[in-house]
């Protein structure tokens, strides 16, 4: 398997420097308790924000503290576009509550900006530092002015890319993505039976009783439910190299026509484990729900955790998705976190970008892209649970609809459950 280049540009160290008040606190002086933000902005990327902190330090000394922006994915396309041209990140920076608006007008008001000049030819290779320090807001060198501090590096991030040749439930080909090269290398097997006993080996509750646990006590619930869903994964040769079996059911709350916080459903991704084609091993338990409070209103949420021995496991990623634009799942560890063993099959610390699954809205055909970083993946059955993971997030979609609609056929038990 051969990755696609991406760049990841950094964005951290951000912390900001007000001038001493010479006067009362009035217009053009800033508190030191005022809270401050910044915008960061690259040509033909969404914008981004990140509360900065206010340091005290003298001179040129580095903050106290500081926080970082999340950061741009640069991938080939980008790449291509912007390589052998002057690239300006812009950083600009506001006093006031981060967020906040007024009859559609932000609150912020404006401190000053800086520039920051990319060389995105140099990073595809190699990383990069294009600045590492305090820069001044304002042109005039009579008059004091804050300063902002901020690190901007680059560095190579390449990854393998994937796509789904159709929805997960129609069982399709996986293809690796490498420029305009499209290349078999999974195929899917989607099912959808009430019975666990065919998800699951027979003795898999026992060994796994911690995965388990959310089904302990539960009783069979009767009436409206989706459960059974279960899709494999295969190599060239046909053989399962991964598998996604939904192991707690969808099922409305009470009162309700959705699934919520209280009651998620629940997948558990699984591995091959010795010889035996019936035998997994648990590598992560995804749970999904519908929630309300979302920025654009309903939205689907997702949470993530990694194995970590036979009875528990550690959060690893979680995102909120809206109903109607869907969104995009990541595992994203720039931040590195102590957790001892629970990545042992990814084969690398936990740190860096991991994965990113996009998930369609409701309505809207759906043919999951997945990227994996590279090193994270040593064998093709690697790449395969992240592929079953991006099926069990796309089809928890389906699984989170209200039950006042119709799934498709492919999805249903029964004809009387499925639209035709």
């Amino acid at each position: 398997m051969d990755p696609c280049p991406f760049v990841r540009l950094i964005v951290e160290s951000l912390a900001l420097k007000l001038p001493l008040p010479t006067k009362p606190a009035g217009a053009g002086v800033y508190p030191t308790t005022t809270p401050c933000f910044c915008k960061l902005r690259l040509k033909n990327f969404p914008s981004q924000t990140a509360l900065l902190p206010l340091s005290k330090n003298a001179g040129d000394s580095p903050p106290e503290s500081s926080t970082s922006a999340d950061g741009f994915h640069l991938d080939a396309l980008a790449l291509r576009r912007l390589s052998g041209k002057p690239v300006m990140l812009c950083v600009e920076v506001y006093t006031g509550r981060m967020g906040r608006r007024t009859c559609g007008v932000s609150s912020g008001k404006l401190v000053g900006s800086v520039q920051v000049s990319i060389d995105l030819g140099v990073s595809q290779t190699r990383p990069a530092v294009f600045q590492d320090g305090w820069m001044k807001l304002g042109n005039d060198p009579e008059k004091p002015a804050a300063k902002l501090h901020l690190t901007v590096r680059a560095e190579p991030d390449p990854r393998f890319v994937f796509q789904f040749g159709g929805e997960p439930e129609c069982s399709p080909v996986v293809f690796q993505i490498q420029g305009n090269i499209r290349q078999p290398v999974f195929s899917c097997k989607f099912s959808a039976d009430r019975s666990r006993s065919r998800s699951l080996p027979p003795d898999f509750s026992s060994k796994n009783r911690g995965w388990m646990r959310t089904l302990a006590g539960e009783k069979e619930k009767q009436g409206r439910e989706r459960k059974g869903w279960m899709i494999m994964i295969y190599d060239l040769s046909g053989s399962p190299v991964a598998a996604a079996s939904m192991i707690t059911p969808f099922v409305p709350s009470p009162g309700t026509d959705r699934v919520s916080r209280s009651n998620p459903g629940a997948w558990l991704i699984l591995r091959p484990h010795g010889f035996s084609v019936s035998s997994w091993k648990p590598w992560g338990r995804l749970e999904a729900w519908r929630e309300r409070g979302h920025v654009d209103g309903l939205g689907y949420k997702f949470e993530l955790v990694i194995e970590n021995g036979p009875s528990n496991g550690i959060p690893i990623a979680e995102a909120t998705m809206n109903v109607k634009k869907g969104g995009l799942f990541c595992i994203d560890r720039k931040v590195s976190r102590p957790v001892s063993s629970a990545l042992t099959s990814l084969k690398s610390p936990v740190k860096g970008f991991v994965m990113g699954s996009t998930v369609e809205g409701e309505g809207k055909v759906s043919k999951p892209m997945v990227q994996v970083g590279i090193q994270h993946v040593t064998c093709m059955a690697d790449a395969a649970l992240f592929i079953a993971l991006s099926a069990a997030i796309d089809l928890s979609m389906d699984a989170c609809r209200l039950f006042s609609t119709k799934l498709r056929k492919e999805l249903c038990h029964n004809e009387q459950d499925s639209s035709s």
